[in-house]
């Protein structure tokens, strides 16, 4: 029984991989529309890279969106996130249209058609990638060329079938609005979403919904391990508003204090691979708070 249990086991995942190695490209996007830009679209496309693509591909020390190295598994090989800026040697926006890059965001698709399931915002209003777009076309001095690479990727074999078995790109979300900011909650929620909070301090990456992320597994409850040096690791922390185990006795200041400064209530400081969020604004950090203290308390004592 046990046998023909692993059996079945064996080649269910042998079937993925095998269809996963068929579909090796997805058709990309034919559109032709590039970004506008008005009064306010470098400042809030400053603001959407530092605070979104910044985690993965802003390089404190060069200064410059250069890229370095992602945080994936190890299993995976070692995977470097791209240069974004102006550089014709290196920097892959010369390569793209702005049609590409809001399919790629929307989708999870990159221009050959391949599969990019860590670049995935479906949910990012249509006017905030434009906004985006305008800041990274821009010539402000972070964007500006740097002929450099923090370093060569190297996907192996499992990495490749990972990224290939994980998921299949997603609907084309076109079309959505940018929430009221007034609305505390709700600009909350879309802030959640789109500087992907959820997907470190919910339970599993396997368990993410992209398109709905609040019926991922174990939303906003921590307990995520990710693995640091000398074979330790460290669990992300439970955001809901249980005054046990999550931050139900956090204020709007100390919250505050803790994504843009990395200093958490008493004076302890955050631990990587928790960035500080030091482009973040005051609004935004409340209304994170706000949307954080609306949700269910969930008793969830994450280890330290």
């Amino acid at each position: 029984m046990h046998c023909e249990k692993a059996n079945k086991t064996f080649l269910g995942v042998l079937s993925a991989m095998i269809i996963g190695g068929c579909i090796a490209h997805y058709a990309t996007s034919a559109e032709k529309n590039t970004a506008l830009q008005n009064s306010s679209s470098f400042e809030r496309g400053k603001n959407l890279a530092f605070n979104i693509c910044g985690q993965c591909h802003y390089d404190e020390s060069l200064k410059h969106f250069t890229g370095k190295l992602m945080d994936l598994p190890g299993f995976m090989g070692k995977i470097y996130s791209a240069n974004l800026t102006h550089s014709l040697s290196y920097g892959i926006l010369n390569k793209y249209t702005d049609a590409e890059i809001f399919y790629l965001l929307k989708t999870g698709v990159a221009r050959d058609g391949r599969y990019v399931p860590y670049m995935i915002r479906p949910n990012l209003a249509d006017d905030d990638i434009n906004d985006l777009l305008v800041y990274l076309r821009s010539h402000d001095t972070a964007v500006s060329p740097k002929d450099t690479v923090p370093g060569k990727t190297h996907v192996n074999l499992l990495g490749k079938l990972a990224t290939k078995v994980a998921g299949k790109p997603l609907p084309y979300n076109k079309g959505v609005l940018r929430p009221k900011e007034a609305d505390a909650v709700s600009y909350g929620k879309y802030l959640v979403d789109n500087l992907a909070c959820y997907h470190c301090h919910s339970k599993s990456v396997l368990g993410l919904d992209y398109l709905d992320p609040e019926k991922s597994k174990g939303y906003m409850q921590g307990g995520f391990k990710f693995k640091i040096k000398k074979g330790k690791n460290i669990y992300a922390a439970n955001l809901t508003p249980d005054k046990e185990t999550g931050i139900g006795n956090y204020t709007k200041e100390n919250f505050h204090k803790a994504l843009v400064k990395g200093i958490k209530p008493g004076g302890d400081s955050l631990r990587l691979p928790m960035p500080k969020f030091k482009h973040l604004t005051t609004k935004q950090s409340d209304a994170l708070f706000a949307y954080l203290q609306s949700l269910k308390p969930v008793k969830n004592k994450v280890k330290r």
